[in-house]
């Protein structure tokens, strides 16, 4: 019975643009940030601490929850390709230089994305207003 139930597409929430991550079809979304532009930018929720001779950074908001050796970012973010990005594990803030991936687009069906609002980054406010007209 619960495979059954975990098989089944569960309901879009009220804010899908919310989610970390999609399952809600066969192509598997999960969005990721760039701490290298985190450090770029002097984002202000980016802690460091020093530990074994190496100054350590990471997510005081857990955007991403993995703390990075800065010395290895910053000679990473000079080369070509840059640091990369690492999973987000919560909702990313509008300051954060996020990306969604999709890890099996071969498996996209001709209908697109079933939830196509979990690709949209956060800005601050709803992607959406909805407006009635009563008419007297």
């Amino acid at each position: 019975m619960s495979e059954q139930a975990a098989a089944r597409p569960s309901k879009l929430p009220l804010r899908p643009q919310d989610e970390v991550e999609c399952r809600r079809c066969e192509v598997h979304c999960d969005k990721v940030v760039y701490p290298g532009a985190c450090a770029e930018r002097g984002c202000p929720f980016l802690y460091s601490y020093e530990e074994f001779g190496h100054t350590y950074v990471g997510c005081m908001q857990n955007v991403f929850r993995v703390d990075i050796d800065f010395d290895l970012l910053r000679a990473a973010e000079a080369r070509r390709g840059g640091f990369g990005a690492v999973r987000v594990t919560a909702p990313p803030l509008p300051l954060c230089h996020v990306e969604v991936e999709s890890c099996y687009e071969s498996r996209t069906d001709e209908l697109g994305c079933v939830n196509p609002e979990f690709h949209e980054l956060p800005v601050g406010e709803p992607s959406f207003r909805v407006f009635a007209r009563i008419a007297s």
